[in-house]
């Protein structure tokens, strides 16, 4: 453990927005098996109302710092095209 002020700050710190980050990861996952699974059992219009939430999810991830803007856009490229070949 730490023994200067700053140095535990920061392990607390690191600590939230760990715990932050992992949320968020978890509910863009979350999303994307929802879109997998409608397009498994090829319903469009379940997979089409679950990509909207999903890039909306995915999108958020983003712009909070979660994600790099490239590796969101391939997340949402491949939702896409999964439920385009429906």
């Amino acid at each position: 453990m730490a023994n200067i002020k700053s140095a535990k700050k920061r392990i607390l710190v690191n600590k939230t927005k760990a715990a932050r980050n992992k949320s968020i990861r978890s509910a863009v996952k979350t999303s994307i098996k929802k879109v997998e699974a409608a397009v498994e059992i090829k319903d469009k219009a379940a997979a089409e109302a679950a990509l909207k939430d999903a890039i909306s999810t995915i999108s958020k991830a983003t712009t909070k710092g979660v994600y790099h803007k490239n590796n969101c856009a391939r997340k949402v490229s491949r939702l896409s095209k999964a439920v385009n070949s429906i």
